[in-house]
């Protein structure tokens, strides 16, 4: 009994030593106080053995309950350090702050002259406010109730209305509604899959913000870059930095790109490169945007677009190139100061028109075409290639015919012919055949096999049939009531050896893929590109522009506000007439 009453007698001065501690501090405190407070102790004890200086609380019918500068916690057991004013928490660990911050665990060690805590099993954090619901969920979690912040880094679970994230480490930013997510970061939801090894996101917008390589992989679209923003309810996105979006058959690449899943449209901006995967041909530009509900490219700023013809490219230029049609009817079209390049031929026009599957290529509009030397003119002009082997097949010249080429032996005159149109064939990508149809006319340098000119020929007639060798004329044959003759150079004038409509351009000839751009293309002022070094959290920006709407360096504008730009001779050339 005497052992009995002395248990008693050591409890209530333990508890009274505590009270009196505790009232103490009260008393030197008039403000909200410091110390952890007991709210509900239920069973009290101490054990100096394996605690040393602490108070040991478990529960009865309630759980023991604390109270710390607006933070209540309710766990199974407390051991509590009232001189250090810190507390381990275990067993079914409540921590509530607020209204809208609640975290439950296994165990929790906490400071209160720091406001530190560090929960351990099964740790869940909820955030529930009006704006947002989210859940945390990691092993061991480090929560800084000073600076309002978490921190993980044994991997964790966040779950909000929209979507899964999962990181190896991370860290929440309370007031913001900010994460930042390190390592192995993915986003799953229902419409694709997020993978980054840095990213922020905010509960609240659902922007998510990636600063390394990051990947979204969604059912009709693949994205990568190392810098970007994208917006998780909407799929909808800006991307900079090593930049590339597969869509729709075409792989777009460029300094920046924006995508918007819901109008299914994609844009790029600066150094923009568009494949067609299908077909093989590059469009480049240094603005462009794919279009996928029609199928199309519409690019401009330096815009070219490149196939391949028999190893070798075919480029088309224009101050504004579109690309329509599905893989098997693609249709390119080139607007305004439009050009063509291919090694052995080349030209310019107005507009050009090409047809990938009938292989059908018309410049429209005072067109003019070079064939190495040999310079063509018409009302338009048109090229057909062999959609199968993707090699030339023929060639139009319709209405105002005229082919001229300088004399290659004499490098005095030029051999001429013209005629209402002209038809073209190509042999192994060379032009061999060449027929010129309705009043014809042809002025040709003569010479015999010592290089000397023979006489100037001037005929006319209903048609004429020329064959080609080494892109030279080499057999010109008149059809149909042939008139004319051959004139020694004396007795033909200057006057008389041009045709009437003969206009000589060999200084506009295209001579490499560079001479298709003009001065103002190749003067093209880039858009800056912003966010490339510097952080592009518009969210952060936003908040900061409402805070202080009058510092103009918050006026700048935000990232989705740029701009979403061989001569060769024949000696022995002969001449039938018939």
């Amino acid at each position: 009994m005497n052992k009995v009453l002395f248990l008693v007698f050591c409890f209530v001065c333990a508890f009274s030593a505590y009270a009196q501690d505790d009232s103490k501090q009260i008393a030197t405190d008039t403000t909200l106080s410091k110390q952890i407070r007991v709210v509900y102790g239920a069973n009290f004890t101490k054990d100096e053995t394996k605690f040393p200086g602490a108070f040991i609380f478990s529960k009865d019918t309630k759980q023991v309950q604390f109270e710390h500068q607006g933070a209540d916690l309710w766990c199974d057991i407390a051991i509590h350090y009232q001189k250090e004013n810190r507390l381990r928490a275990l067993g079914n660990v409540r921590l509530q702050q607020g209204d809208s911050i609640l975290l439950t665990g296994g165990k929790v060690d906490y400071d209160g002259e720091t406001k530190l805590a560090k929960i351990y099993e099964n740790v869940l954090l909820k955030n529930e406010t009006e704006e947002t619901s989210m859940t945390l969920q990691t092993d061991t979690l480090y929560f800084d109730r000073e600076k309002q912040e978490s921190y993980y880094n044994t991997s964790g679970t966040v779950i909000d209305s929209a979507n899964t994230l999962t990181s190896e480490i991370g860290r929440y930013f309370m007031e913001l509604k900010k994460y930042q997510f390190l390592d192995s970061v993915h986003i799953k939801n229902p419409e694709y899959i997020l993978d980054s090894e840095q990213l922020d996101y905010y509960t609240t917008s659902k922007n998510a913000y990636m600063y390394g390589p990051s990947t979204i992989t969604g059912e009709t679209y693949k994205i990568y870059c190392e810098r970007g923003f994208y917006d998780t309810k909407i799929e909808s996105g800006y991307f900079i930095k090593n930049t590339r979006i597969d869509y729709n058959n075409r792989i777009i690449e460029g300094d920046s790109l924006y995508f918007d899943q819901a109008t299914e449209f994609a844009s790029g901006t600066n150094n923009v490169v568009v494949t067609d995967t299908v077909n093989q041909g590059i469009i480049r530009a240094h603005y462009a945007e794919v279009h996928k509900a029609v199928d199309s490219v519409f690019a401009t700023k330096r815009a070219v677009s490149i196939s391949v013809v028999e190893q070798d490219s075919v480029y088309i230029h224009g101050d504004t190139l579109m690309a329509t049609g599905k893989p098997a009817n693609r249709i390119v079209r080139a607007f305004r100061n439009a050009k063509i390049y291919k090694t052995d031929l080349s030209g310019k026009c107005d507009s050009i028109h090409s047809n990938q599957r009938t292989g059908l290529t018309q410049m429209i509009k005072n067109p003019i075409l070079w064939n190495v030397d040999n310079q063509m003119t018409g009302d338009s002009i048109h090229i057909l290639s062999n959609v199968k082997t993707e090699k030339l097949d023929s060639l139009k010249v319709l209405n105002n015919a005229f082919i001229i080429s300088q004399d290659t032996i004499g490098k005095v005159g030029f051999n001429q012919a013209k005629g209402i149109d002209m038809f073209g064939k190509f042999i192994e990508n060379e032009l061999r055949i060449l027929d010129l149809v309705k009043n014809t006319e042809v002025i040709y340098y003569m010479y015999d096999e010592d290089d000397e000119l023979m006489g100037i020929d001037k005929t006319k007639c209903s048609r004429i049939h020329i064959t080609m060798a080494n892109n030279d004329i080499d057999e010109l044959t008149f059809i149909t009531d042939p008139e004319g003759d051959i004139f020694p150079e004396s007795d033909f004038s200057e006057n008389d050896r041009k045709l009437k409509g003969f206009i000589w351009r060999g200084d506009e000839r295209i001579l490499t893929k560079d001479d298709i751009f003009d001065e103002d293309d190749n003067n093209i002022e880039l858009v800056v590109i912003k966010g490339i070094s510097n952080p592009i959290d518009i969210d952060a920006e936003e908040d900061k522009r409402a805070l202080n709407p009058a510092d103009p360096v918050n006026n700048l504008p935000l990232p989705e506000e740029e701009e979403k730009e061989k001569t060769k001779s024949d000696k022995n050339k002969k001449v039938n007439k018939k």
